[in-house]
């Protein structure tokens, strides 16, 4: 059984990416180029980290003002754009540091836009409503997993719609990415770990997500335009380096090589869901969050192996190439059993970094199942991706299944 195959590839990408230990220093150079006061958008721990410090001053050395807002949240509220729209819209911003986590990089990038072209966050919900290009951005991680740093959204928690929303479009593309694995070391072990479960699992989806006929029509209307030969090179790379460098981020929080090379996974991760889309357990996963108060990583890590098993049917070759790749299939097996093998490896994975595999852990209580399905059901810029259809009666099932703990093999 061959794997699907497009016949485009298509990518959307920051105009530069540094990665490696150290590029940070690179900073000041690239701030010069684009700005003369620069907003620096990160969360109150970092804040206090003295990297962080040491990035400022440095910046600072090189004659550029710099205003800090250290008050990004988890989630990214809507709150928090609104805050720094009337804090510093009349401020003379003309370029804006991410530095953080997931929220701190799609707080920057979404801000960037409404800092540019006025109105409400609310304005810009849905895709390709965001008008032109916004302030320049350059985005530095200090997490591995989530790919804000070149992703072309950002989700926001609109807390009187009672959802998380996607702004999405190529304008919030970073002028800048730089991915600095040394940033990584103080990250909190619950963190790394929900962040590397996120990584994960969006190579698992993009790699098997639907190949979509891709029209000029369609490309100059649609983010995620599906899987393609561009996104499988990013998620065949990441999905190697997770194998074995999440094992050794466990076993030495500390060792660099580990750090670097599961952050080189995250990008790749990123680059990939770029184009592709994440699909099914993303899209089932935000009304749990707000449910349950759980992470977004661990989540999505929980549902993987029931999305997995799900989609199996529709995606054997590709799950087979998984079990290939992660060095855990027979090649003389067949084809199905190579999948189910490659399944079982990244389940591994995630019970490695100790993400939960199953829903009750969560606490998602069984009475919501059909709420959480209809939520889910509305995540249509996500539920398009998976490669099988989904119905409100295949994610009752998937929820059912997960909250068990039922890890059988289902059958179409």
């Amino acid at each position: 059984m061959t794997p699907c195959v497009a016949s485009i590839g298509v990518l959307r990408q920051p105009k530069t990416v540094l990665f490696g230990p150290g590029e940070r220093r690179h900073l000041p150079h690239l701030l010069a180029e684009i700005g003369r006061h620069v907003l620096v958008v990160t969360d109150a721990r970092m804040a206090q980290v003295t990297e962080f410090k040491d990035m400022v001053t440095a910046i600072e050395g090189r004659g550029i003002t710099v205003s800090v807002f250290s008050e990004a949240e988890p989630d990214l509220p809507r709150e928090n754009v609104l805050t720094v729209v009337d804090r510093y819209g009349d401020a003379g911003v003309d370029a804006l540091l991410a530095v953080g986590g997931g929220s701190c990089l799609d707080l920057a990038k979404v801000s960037a836009a409404v800092l540019a072209h006025g109105g409400d966050v609310r304005d810009y919900y849905g895709e390709f409503l965001v008008p032109g290009p916004g302030l320049p951005v350059i985005t530095v991680p200090t997490t591995a997993g989530t790919g804000a740093e070149v992703t072309c959204i950002s989700v926001v928690f609109d807390r009187e719609k009672g959802m998380k929303v996607g702004v999405a479009s190529p304008h919030l593309e970073a002028y800048a990415a730089v991915i600095d694995p040394e940033l990584t070391v103080s990250c909190p072990p619950a963190l790394t770990a929900a962040t590397a479960a996120d990584a994960l699992t969006h190579l698992v989806e993009t790699f098997t997500d639907r190949v979509k006929d891709v029209t000029p029509e369609f490309l100059a209307n649609h983010l995620y335009v599906g899987k393609n030969p561009l996104t499988d090179i990013f998620c065949r790379s990441g999905l190697t380096l997770l194998n074995s460098s999440l094992e050794g981020v466990v076993a030495d929080p500390s060792d660099i090589e580990a750090r670097s090379a599961t952050m080189l996974a995250a990008y790749n991760a990123g680059m990939a869901i770029n184009t592709a889309g994440t699909a099914a357990a993303h899209a089932i996963q935000s009304p749990i969050g707000a449910l349950t108060h759980t992470s977004h990583g661990f989540g999505v890590g929980a549902l993987l192996p029931y999305v997995m098993r799900f989609n199996l049917p529709t995606r054997i070759a590709e799950f087979a190439e998984i079990g290939a790749l992660l060095g855990a299939a027979d090649p003389e097996s067949t084809p199905l059993d190579q999948a189910k093998a490659g399944i079982s490896r990244v389940e591994a994975l995630l019970e490695t970094v100790g993400c939960p595999t199953d829903l009750k852990t969560l606490g998602l209580d069984p009475k919501d199942f059909s709420y959480v399905a209809d939520q889910a059901m509305l995540a249509t810029r996500l539920t398009a991706n998976n490669p099988r259809d989904l119905t409100h009666e295949s994610v009752v099932e998937i929820l059912q299944r997960g909250y068990d703990n039922d890890r059988t093999w289902w059958s179409v």
